[in-house]
C-alpha cells in the first residue's frame, strides 16, 4: 500500500528545508521524495500536511527503559519483579515512540532485560521504536554505576567484561569514565578508570564491531575516554579547551543530555535525592557552558536526554530540542539534524534518520516549522503523527 505525504514542508534531516515536495512511503519505505509535480495522478491514499512540517522520526541516543522517571529511579526499581521491569521497559519504549521518538540507544539496563523489549520492537512483534542497548554499564569498584552495572578492576577484568557484553548481546559497550550525578558517595569530576583500563575496554568492544560509548563528565575521564578511540562521550560536563579540541579532531559524539540536570533541579524539593540535588546545583552552569562551547567548535552532537533519571520521563524526550536551542545555542535547524541524522549515524542505523529515497519509513509530523520555532518539534502538543516503518504509531 502506498501512502503519499504532501501539503507542508519537509525538513529531510540533513538541514534540507523544502517546499512544494511530497513524500511517498511504500509499505515500511520512503520510495519517493520529490517536487510535488512528479506525483500528479497518484491516486493512492493521501496525507495532508498543509500547515505543518514532515520530519524523520527523532532519535534519542540516551535512555533508560527499565528506569521510570520516579524521584528516585533505583529504588523505585530494586522493588519490582524481573517480568515487572520488562514490562515496564516496554511501555516505556511505546511511549517514547509516541513521543515522536523512534529510535532510542538503551545505555544501561537491569540484567539485560531490556533486551527482550529491544528484540520485540526490532523484529515486528511491538511497535516500538528502533532500539540499541549497552546491557550492563561497565564501571569500577565502588564507581558510578556500580549498584547496577558490571564492576571491573584492571585492565584484564576490563576486557573480560566487554567480552561478557558482547556475549549478551549488547550492541554498545558502556563504559564508566567518570564519577556521576546519581550515585552516592561519588564526585563527577573524578577519573574511574585509568587511561589503561579505558583504552583496553574500547579496543576491545571495537575488535568485536561495538560501537562505544562513556559516561564522562570531568575533564581527565573525557580525555582517557577520547584518546582511547570512545566513539561518544555522555554528558561532557566539565569539558576543557583541551577536550573540545581533542574531541573535534578525533570527530567523537557529544550527547549532552541537558534534560537530566534540568529535571532534577525543576523537581529539586519532590523527593530526589539530596546527593543527586548537590551536585546537579554544582554542575549545571558548567554542562551548559562545555555544551556552547563545542557546538561553537563545530563539534559533532547527537541528542539524548538520560530518560528515566527523575523527573525526566519517557515521551517528552523532544523536549530536548528546546534546552539544546534555548539553553545551548544550539540552532533550531542544527538541533534537529542532531535529532535524526547524526542520531542514527551515531546508532549505526544509518537505514534511516532522513527523509530519502529508501529510508525507512520513520516519519514525524507537527505544526508549523519547527525550523522557525523549535518548540513545534519539542512539545508534543504540536505532534500530529508518528509514523514507524510506514504504520502509523499515533495520530491527533
Amino acid at each position: 500500500m502506498a501512502t503519499l505525504y504532501a501539503g507542508g514542508l519537509v525538513f529531510d534531516g540533513t538541514g534540507r528545508l523544502l517546499e512544494d515536495h511530497g513524500v511517498l512511503v511504500e509499505g515500511a519505505t520512503i520510495a519517493k521524495l520529490a517536487p510535488l509535480g512528479e506525483f500528479d495522478g497518484f491516486a493512492g491514499e493521501r496525507v495532508d500536511t498543509s500547515g505543518g512540517t514532515l520530519l524523520p522520526g527523532l532519535v534519542d541516543c540516551h535512555v533508560h527503559l527499565c528506569m521510570g522517571g520516579e524521584a528516585n529511579p533505583h529504588a523505585a526499581m530494586v522493588v519490582l519483579r524481573d517480568s515487572q521491569i520488562v514490562m515496564k521497559a516496554l511501555a516505556n519504549a511505546q511511549t517514547t515512540l509516541r513521543g515522536g521518538v523512534t529510535s532510542v540507544r538503551d545505555c544501561g539496563g537491569k540484567d539485560y532485560l531490556e533486551f527482550a523489549v529491544r528484540d520485540a520492537c526490532n523484529t515486528g512483534q511491538q511497535l516500538g521504536p528502533t532500539i540499541r542497548a549497552a546491557g550492563r554499564m561497565i564501571c569500577m569498584t565502588g564507581g558510578h554505576g556500580n549498584r547496577l552495572g558490571r564492576i571491573a578492576d584492571g585492565v584484564d577484568e576490563v576486557v573480560k567484561a566487554v567480552r561478557e557484553q558482547v556475549h549478551a548481546g549488547s550492541d554498545v559497550i558502556k563504559i564508566m569514565a567518570t564519577g556521576g550525578v546519581m550515585t552516592p558517595g561519588v564526585n563527577p569530576e573524578d577519573a574511574h578508570y585509568t587511561a589503561e583500563e579505558m583504552a583496553a575496554g574500547i579496543h576491545e568492544g571495537h575488535r568485536f564491531h561495538k560501537s562505544c560509548a562513556s559516561h564522562a563528565q570531568g575533564s581527565e575521564g573525557i580525555l582517557n575516554a577520547v584518546r582511547g578511540g570512545i566513539d561518544s562521550i555522555e554528558h561532557g560536563i566539565f569539558m576543557t579547551d583541551e577536550c573540545v579540541e581533542e574531541m573535534t579532531k578525533r570527530g567523537t559524539y557529544l550527547v549532552p543530555t541537558l534534560a537530566a540536570v534540568k529535571n532534577i533541579l525543576a523537581h529539586k524539593d519532590q523527593g530526589v535525592p539530596a546527593y543527586a540535588v548537590e551536585k546537579c546545583e554544582r554542575v549545571v552552569v558548567d554542562h551548559v557552558n562545555s555544551i556552547r562551547k563545542f557546538y561553537k567548535a563545530g563539534g559533532k552532537i547527537a541528542m539524548g536526554t538520560d530518560a528515566g533519571t527523575p523527573y525526566n520521563r519517557h515521551g517528552v524526550n523532544a523536549l530536548e530540542l528546546q534546552y539544546m536551542v534555548t539553553e545551548a545555542g544550539i540552532s533550531p535547524a542544527d538541533a534537529l539534524v542532531f535529532s535524526t541524522r547524526n542520531g542514527t549515524d551515531l546508532m549505526g542505523v544509518t537505514d534511516r534518520g532522513t527523509i530519502a529515497d529508501g529510508k525507512a519509513a520513520d516519519l514525524l509530523i507537527v505544526d508549523g516549522n519547527p525550523v522557525d520555532d523549535i518548540a513545534m518539534a519539542a512539545l508534543v502538543a504540536n505532534h500530529r503523527m508518528v509514523v514507524k516503518n510506514g504504520v502509523v504509531a499515533k495520530a491527533r
